[in-house]
């Protein structure tokens, strides 16, 4: 009986050793979240481990293809978009939990030039010709059909009258730090990227703001999936933050909401 217990005791043991590992790994939040986000949200979230333990996987890159994924059964806590219509897809694909939709960020578009650039304040307004401007160069943005960054450039030189002679020039990238790089590299002669983005790459520099009006409103849509863990809520909840606050705006961006304590 004494070597039968011994040996259930040593079992015991091992078997916490062996649970311990799994209970640390429920302390990780997984986050799929708009490119443009990344400098600003791994700060966000390394602020957030410090204060919880609880250490985020973020996995940045287009909207679009963030809500297929998660559509497709990727493992996602949290997406934060870059335009409420992928919200809006991933919540009629019935992947995101919409009671915990919340309206973020906002941010502005601009024109950026590779820092070398002779291109210098450009008056964005109704008329003006994107396509002289670019010369024989290439103008980079995401996507126009699908990448968020894309579609409110699109909508802004439709609405300037720029468009349509512009568009051959264009360079569609998968997101809009692909198309940021493209900038940096001088491999485009102009780009279309968020205020942002701008801010965070030294290789470029903004010669013109595209006017609020000429687009939709750019907004950051933020939800917990409908397969999040239980820790989300708390993370969502920091989100919202004074902390978070103080950091997203540092970046650029604009916080819409009335932030917590």
């Amino acid at each position: 009986m004494i070597r039968i217990a011994g040996l259930f005791t040593a079992f015991v043991i091992l078997a916490g050793a062996s649970l311990s590992p799994a209970a640390a790994e429920d302390k990780t939040l997984t986050v799929f979240a708009a490119a443009s986000m990344k400098n600003a949200l791994d700060e966000v979230d390394a602020a957030y481990t410090a204060k919880t333990g609880v250490k985020i996987t973020a996995s940045y890159a287009a909207s679009s293809a963030l809500a297929k994924q998660i559509e497709q059964g990727a493992p996602a806590d949290v997406f934060v978009s870059a335009d409420t219509d992928w919200m809006d897809y991933a919540v009629s694909k019935k992947t995101i939990n919409e009671s915990t939709r919340v309206n973020l960020l906002g941010n502005s578009i601009v024109l950026i030039a590779p820092k070398d650039s002779k291109i210098d304040n450009v008056t964005i307004a109704q008329g003006f010709d994107l396509a002289k401007l670019a010369g024989d160069g290439r103008i980079a943005t995401g996507d126009v059909k699908s990448v968020p960054v894309g579609k409110y450039a699109k909508a802004a030189l439709e609405k300037l009258g720029a468009w349509q002679v512009a568009e051959p020039k264009f360079a569609m990238a998968e997101s809009v730090r692909a198309a940021l790089t493209l900038v940096a590299r001088g491999e485009a002669n102009l780009g279309i990227v968020y205020s942002t983005d701008a801010k965070v790459e030294p290789g470029v520099k903004v010669v013109g703001t595209f006017p609020a009006d000429s687009h939709p409103a750019i907004i950051y849509p933020v939800a917990a999936t409908t397969t999040a863990k239980g820790e989300t809520k708390d993370y969502l909840a920091f989100l919202r933050s004074t902390t978070a606050k103080t950091i997203l705006e540092k970046y650029g961006f604009k916080f819409l909401v009335s932030p917590t304590t």
